[in-house]
């Protein structure tokens, strides 16, 4: 095994965040809580990061923007959208 492939896991872990690390600390916390969670509502995202809903929809925004989120309308209730993170 060569010094290569042995940082080869890491190399691709490292590449998944680039979208994400020029962003307002606000979004790379949206981002990891989305990380930990598989999907989460706006509400829920405010909850977990304890962030104000405002700043989690600019944040959500943000990342969208960025193509590294997914939503998608919630099937129990349409009012809501599920969040999801695509690194």
């Amino acid at each position: 095994m060569s010094a290569t492939q042995a940082l080869a896991p890491e190399e691709e872990s490292t590449d998944r965040w680039d979208p994400v690390r020029e962003m307002p600390p606000s979004a790379k916390l949206v981002a990891k809580v989305l990380d930990y969670n598989e999907t989460l509502t706006q509400s829920q995202l405010a909850e977990e990061t304890l962030l104000p809903p405002r700043t989690v929809r600019y944040a959500i925004s943000r990342l969208e923007d960025a193509g590294v989120v997914d939503s998608r309308f919630s099937f129990t209730d349409a009012r809501k959208r599920l969040y999801t993170l695509d690194l």
